[in-house]
């Protein structure tokens, strides 16, 4: 099945627990989002909050995939907040429920991402990925490319992991 994208969907109440409950699942599932499971929705509402706020206050932007009437797959397209760089911008809890993923969601969600990144003056996008995942095949097919690794910047429970700066350049076709 494929996905109806809707960019900023009205944040309803409904919404915010959908992408609440959708984070906790991607994340208790062994996703890269901020997280390390096991969390609950205790932990992850206030990081999800204060991250609708940067949505509906205004400047981030937010893309929903949903099935049918069910948000399953959900990005934030983040502002940079200085001038200097609005020419591009950062995708941030690139998330894919765990029911869902192998039907193409991800690529999906990523190609919508990068369709609508133009309409928002940006000219390319940066993503950070969570080394020891493999993550960076998933992006490096998509057109991004590795431009940095920082070593250890991510502490994973007793593990550090690298954090992988990508890049895409919307004038490249991926």
């Amino acid at each position: 099945m494929s996905l109806r994208f809707v960019l900023d969907p009205d944040l309803t109440p409904a919404l915010r627990e959908q992408i609440v409950d959708l984070w906790v699942d991607v994340t208790n599932a062994g996703g890269a989002v901020g997280f390390v499971a096991p969390v609950s929705t205790a932990d992850v509402r206030p990081v999800a909050e204060a991250t609708f706020a940067a949505v509906t206050d205004g400047p981030d932007r937010m893309l929903v995939g949903y099935e049918a009437d069910r948000p399953v797959a959900v990005l934030f397209l983040a502002d940079n907040r200085f001038d200097l760089k609005a020419h591009w911008g950062i995708l941030k809890r690139v998330m894919v429920h765990p029911a869902t993923q192998g039907r193409g969601h991800g690529e999906a969600l990523m190609r919508e991402a990068a369709r609508r990144a133009p309409e928002l003056g940006w000219r390319a996008l940066h993503v950070t990925v969570r080394g020891g995942l493999g993550l960076e095949r998933f992006y490096d097919r998509l057109g991004y490319r590795e431009v940095g690794r920082l070593p250890g910047a991510l502490r994973v429970a007793d593990d550090d992991r690298d954090e992988i700066l990508m890049w895409r350049d919307l004038d490249t076709p991926a």
